[in-house]
C-alpha cells in the first residue's frame, strides 16, 4: 500500500507539481535501477518507509528510513542526510498524520546518509527521543555528523527495543563499518539490513573478513523479508544473501585469476577494476576499486599474492606457491 505523501521541494526547486512528477520517475544515471520508490510507503501495519529524498550514485533512490510500531510511541530507524528539507517535511507530515511521537531513533551506522538527519529531527519533529547507535571499534574515530549536544545511548548485540506493536532486536554486523547493526522485527520475522544488504546491486565494506562473517550471521537469522537501507524490499532474502556471499567469493577468484594471468606485472586496484568490472559504469569504479582493495588485503594476508610499495602506491603481484 502506497501512501499519498510526496517529498516536498525546497523553495528554490520550483513548484510542487513539477517537482512531484520529476521525483516520482527519477532514476539515477548509471545505476541500472529499475525500481521507483515512493516517498512514503506503508509496508505493513507496523512499518512505514520514508524515503530520504537524497538520491545519488551511492544512495540509489535515497536512504530508506523506517517508522516502526503501532501505538503512540514509535521507533525511527535511520535519519537520512543532514538538512534535506524535503525529507524533514515529509517525515513531519507522516508523524502528524499518524498522530505519533518518535520515542527512539536507531542509527544503523555512522555514515552521513544515515546519521546526518538526527540533528534536524531531534528537538523538532521528535521532542526528546532516545538516540541509539553502536560504538565504533576505534576510540579515536569521531562521528562528525552526530552533534555533540545530542546524548547517545550505545547499542549492544542482542539488545531489544520495544514500543507498542513492535520489538526490534539488535545484531552487530561489522564489515560495512565497524559499528554497523541490523535489526530484526520479531513480530514479523523481518530484517532491517542497513547497508549490509541493499535492494539493488551489492554493498561496499571496510573489512571483507568481518563482512563475510556478518553475511553468514544474517543467513542464520533466516528472515522472511529484508527492508534495506537503500533500494526496494528484498522479497527473497535467502537467495539474496547467498548471492552476496557467492558474489564476493567469485570476485576474489576473478582478482586472483587476473593477477595470475599477469604474473609478470605489478598491478594496482584500478588496473584490476578495468579488467574485472567491464560492465560497471566508470563513475562507480572508485567504489569498485575500494572493494578490490579489500580483497587484495585479504589475499595478501593469506600469502597468496605479494604487495610492494612503488613510489608510495601499493601494487600487487601473483605470488606462486609450491605445490603440495
Amino acid at each position: 500500500m502506497t501512501a499519498v505523501f510526496i517529498c516536498h521541494p525546497s523553495q528554490e526547486e520550483g513548484k510542487l507539481g513539477k517537482r512531484q512528477n520529476k521525483k516520482s520517475n527519477r532514476k539515477i544515471s548509471g545505476t541500472n535501477m529499475s525500481a521507483v520508490i515512493p516517498a512514503v510507503s506503508k509496508l505493513s501495519s507496523r512499518i512505514i518507509r520514508i524515503l530520504g529524498c537524497n538520491p545519488g550514485p551511492m544512495t540509489l533512490q535515497g536512504t530508506n528510513t523506517y517508522l516502526i510500531g503501532t501505538g503512540k510511541k514509535r521507533i525511527l530507524l535511520d535519519t537520512g542526510d543532514k538538512d534535506v528539507s524535503e525529507y524533514q517535511q515529509t517525515l513531519a507530515e507522516v508523524v502528524n498524520s499518524e498522530q505519533v511521537d518518535i520515542e527512539h531513533i536507531v542509527v544503523t551506522h555512522w555514515h552521513h546518509d544515515h546519521i546526518g538527519g538526527v540533528e534536524n529531527i531531534f528537538g523538532s519533529i521528535a521532542s526528546q527521543p532516545k538516540v541509539w547507535k553502536h560504538k565504533r571499534d576505534i576510540e579515536d574515530d569521531v562521528d562528525e555528523d552526530l552533534p555533540k549536544q545530542i546524548p547517545i545511548s550505545w547499542l549492544s548485540d542482542g539488545q531489544e527495543i520495544k514500543v507498542e506493536g513492535a520489538t526490534v532486536k539488535v545484531h552487530h554486523t561489522p564489515g560495512h563499518t565497524t559499528d554497523h547493526v541490523v535489526l530484526s522485527l520479531l513480530e514479523e520475522n523481518i530484517l532491517f539490513s542497513g547497508d549490509c544488504i541493499l535492494g539493488e546491486g551489492t554493498a561496499v565494506f571496510e573489512d571483507l573478513y568481518t563482512y563475510m562473517l556478518s553475511l553468514n550471521r544474517i543467513l542464520e537469522l533466516n528472515p522472511d523479508v529484508i527492508y534495506p537501507g537503500h533500494g526496494n524490499v528484498v522479497e527473497d532474502p535467502m537467495k539474496k544473501i547467498q548471492y552476496y556471499i557467492a558474489h564476493r567469493n567469485q570476485r576474489e577468484a576473478q582478482i586472483f585469476e587476473a593477477l595470475r594471468n599477469n604474473a609478470d606485472k605489478q598491478m594496482n586496484e584500478m588496473d584490476l577494476v578495468k579488467i574485472i568490472y567491464t560492465e560497471t559504469p566508470e563513475h562507480l569504479w572508485p567504489a569498485a576499486a575500494n572493494n578490490v582493495n579489500h580483497h587484495l588485503t585479504k589475499l595478501t594476508k593469506e600469502k597468496k599474492i605479494s604487495c610492494t610499495s612503488v613510489e608510495g602506491e601499493n601494487r600487487w603481484q601473483y605470488y606462486p606457491t609450491p605445490s603440495l
